[in-house]
């Protein structure tokens, strides 16, 4: 599969004239709790020629291919990403931290890391992860009959929230990790543990009785991060941002 990513990254960068500067795993399999059948969800960032950003006219700024069996891949424009970084957005931040990186230029990546930690705003993240976490329970959590599969979808985003009040910096893709530093009841990270497990083991995880465990800590989880959710903050100046992508363009030229 690594050889067949490789090679859709490079027809890409062939049929899209485009350098791929980028690329690494986004979803549950970066997260550490994909089933034998979940898809790859490959990310990358990618830069154009200089002629292509010097036009009047505003121009398709993301490269999204149809999905192919487990395969679905698809790419920002570099100044979208680093629009996108300006807002600390937190897709973004995670896949600076994916373990599986399919193609990556070391000068690139290490500057655009550096912005990175520049732009993050912990109050920025804390709301995207919030909402996500209340989207997904207001969809499939609520009543006796659930999604049990959501519910890795809900505890993910909600120990994020955790781990940014508890101060740990950026939030890292690993859900074990963020599990093991910021679930501290023991019952609870054991039914949590048996979800992952059975998710890892290709069991459907549809449609069933609620876990009361896990749903009574999200329920009040989920009022009481909504109690300290921080107040929007302001972006900071595009200056290192320009400079970066100005430098990254005359250096692909």
């Amino acid at each position: 599969m690594k050889t067949k990513i490789q090679s859709e990254l490079s027809r890409i960068e062939n049929e899209r004239s485009v350098q791929v500067l980028y690329a690494v795993e986004s979803g549950s399999r970066a997260w550490g709790f994909a089933s034998t059948d979940s898809d790859y969800d490959v990310r990358f960032i990618y830069l154009r020629a200089p002629e292509w950003y010097l036009s009047v006219e505003q121009k398709r700024d993301v490269i999204e291919e149809p999905i192919s069996g487990d395969l679905d891949i698809s790419g920002w424009d570099l100044r979208k990403a680093l629009g996108l970084l300006r807002k600390s957005n937190p897709p973004l931040l995670e896949w600076l931290k994916s373990a599986i990186v399919y193609r990556e230029d070391v000068g690139f990546s290490t500057g655009f890391r550096a912005l990175a930690e520049k732009y993050y705003s912990p109050e920025k993240c804390f709301l995207h992860y919030l909402h996500m976490a209340e989207g997904n329970f207001r969809d499939y959590l609520r009543g006796d009959v659930v999604w049990l599969k959501k519910y890795l979808y809900v505890l993910r985003p909600i120990c994020a929230c955790r781990w940014i009040e508890r101060g740990l910096g950026p939030v890292p893709m690993e859900f074990s990790i963020l599990v093991n530093k910021t679930i501290d009841d023991v019952m609870l990270r054991l039914a949590i543990a048996d979800l992952v497990v059975r998710k890892r083991n290709g069991e459907e995880l549809d449609h069933a009785p609620r876990v009361p465990v896990i749903s009574e800590f999200v329920e009040s989880e989920l009022a009481r991060l909504a109690d300290i959710a921080p107040e929007k903050t302001e972006p900071l100046p595009v200056t290192d941002l320009d400079a970066f992508f100005r430098n990254t363009l005359l250096k692909a030229a």
